[in-house]
């Protein structure tokens, strides 16, 4: 490949980017490459920038109105999100957007909890108000943590439908009382002594609400039908984090992968349950870029991991997803110092140089989108390997190389980059004081 100067890439770049200017038509290319595809994965940097939470909702509302998508499937727990859904679908006595995501209370709770979700939640709440309630579009997680909450959601569910089925699962699920029913308790007890595993039990029950199925959707509604949907999922989810939970304390790359299954079947899932006679089961995404891009253009693939972008690709192929990432340069974030930590609002350094976001800082522009498939000299330099920044609930700016740098080859991690030059820290609904306070201007120099 010839050697190109920065200046010459980037001038390549600003001749085909779509700058952004905050008007109605600033995605109609992100929706032309969306075309007929039933599943696009929409990313984020970071886990607390409010333009990626802001962008992603203005997208989605475009893709729900214009293209026919009738889930948002988002990296959160799959019971917690439910009390969401059932708000926005008109079934919950819930009354505000703010009450529907009251579930939201495991650390980080600032990644649904915050403005920018409240008001997603409810124009979704109104939109779905003029539908007929079997149209309405569902808000669904993709996680595996709630162990506990989907244990209980299983429990309710078969106490309303069939109580004798309620009691064997009860009788199953006690073996977590026995043992430890928090998550990463119970990996650490079954890592010292593997013979204390609930593995069959969760298995078992999964197993016998399947066998079941036909007499519970017997039913025949919409609703009752969602209901065993939600009851299913509840039941996979506490097979699959019960194996997440064992393998955390093993190795992290199995751990990762179980996770991003996990998520990938959901969505996958979601497409069975949803499609119906006159309509296609069309899904957008929400998750971390580290979750969409594929990982076989990233470093992750060196390291034996995979991701929900690859797994979907895989599953439906190139042409049927959308994968699109987003990018910053400088900005403030919302994040905490280590796991478990309070929110708090941060800075964020310059990007690198020789990253994929210093790149796009030089083009120019305060924002612009980017599709990434192209043809010729530009393709081929956007296959280079460059660093590409990963900001999640943590942030440690003193060691941004090593926490929160991958390589990737952008051109095929994804097919759109949407980038925002200068971004600012997502408002928690629960803004602590240092999240208040904010970083004092010297604390970490963007200049470092």
């Amino acid at each position: 490949m010839d050697l190109i100067s920065t200046q010459d890439l980037t001038n390549q770049i600003d001749r085909v980017c779509v700058p952004m200017h905050g008007g109605p038509n600033d995605y109609d290319d992100v929706l032309d490459a969306v075309g007929d595809r039933s599943v696009v994965l929409l990313g984020e940097a970071t886990h607390g920038t409010r333009e990626f939470y802001a962008e992603r909702a203005r997208i989605t509302r475009r893709l729900i109105t214009e293209s026919g998508f009738i889930a948002v499937a988002a990296e959160a727990d799959w019971p917690d999100a439910c009390r969401v859904h059932r708000y926005v679908t008109g079934v919950s006595d819930d009354t505000s957007a703010n009450q529907s995501l009251g579930d939201f209370r495991r650390f980080p709770a600032w990644m649904w909890r915050n403005l920018e979700v409240v008001a997603f939640v409810e124009w979704l709440r109104h939109h779905n108000q003029q539908l007929v309630p079997q149209d309405r579009v569902g808000f669904y997680g993709l996680d595996l943590y709630s162990l506990h909450a989907s244990i209980e959601a299983v429990l309710g569910y078969l106490d309303g439908v069939d109580p004798q089925a309620a009691a064997r699962a009860r009788e199953r699920y006690a073996c977590f009382d026995r043992i430890e029913r928090d998550g990463p308790a119970y990996g650490a007890r079954t890592w010292r002594n593997a013979s204390d595993s609930c593995e069959p039990q969760v298995v078992e029950q999964l197993i016998d609400l399947r066998e079941r199925s036909a007499d519970y959707l017997a039913r025949n509604g919409w609703f009752e039908r969602d209901e065993f949907f939600f009851a299913r999922q509840n039941a996979r989810l506490v097979r699959d984090a019960e194996e997440y939970y064992r393998e955390m304390y093993r190795a992290d790359v199995s751990s990762w992968n179980l996770r991003d299954l996990h998520m990938a079947e959901t969505v996958q899932a979601l497409s069975e349950h949803l499609v119906g006679v006159d309509r296609p089961a069309k899904i957008v995404v929400w998750e971390h870029n580290s979750h969409v891009g594929d990982a076989r253009s990233t470093g992750m693939a060196r390291r034996g991991e995979h991701n929900v972008g690859q797994l979907l690709r895989q599953q439906y192929g190139a042409d049927d997803v959308l994968l699109v990432g987003f990018t910053t340069y400088d900005g403030t974030v919302t994040a905490a110092s280590n796991w478990g930590g309070v929110a708090e609002r941060k800075r964020v350094r310059r990007a690198l140089p020789g990253s994929v976001e210093e790149l796009f800082h030089e083009v120019g522009h305060p924002r612009f989108s980017l599709r990434t498939r192209l043809d010729g000299a530009l393709a081929d330099h956007l296959r280079e390997w460059r660093l590409h920044r990963a900001i999640g609930v943590i942030y440690r700016p003193e060691t941004e190389l090593a926490s929160h740098y991958v390589e990737t080859r952008v051109a095929d991690q994804f097919d759109v980059v949407i980038h925002i030059d200068r971004t600012h820290a997502l408002e928690p609904l629960e803004r602590t004081s240092m999240w208040e306070q904010g970083e004092f201007p010297d604390t970490y120099p963007f200049g470092l």
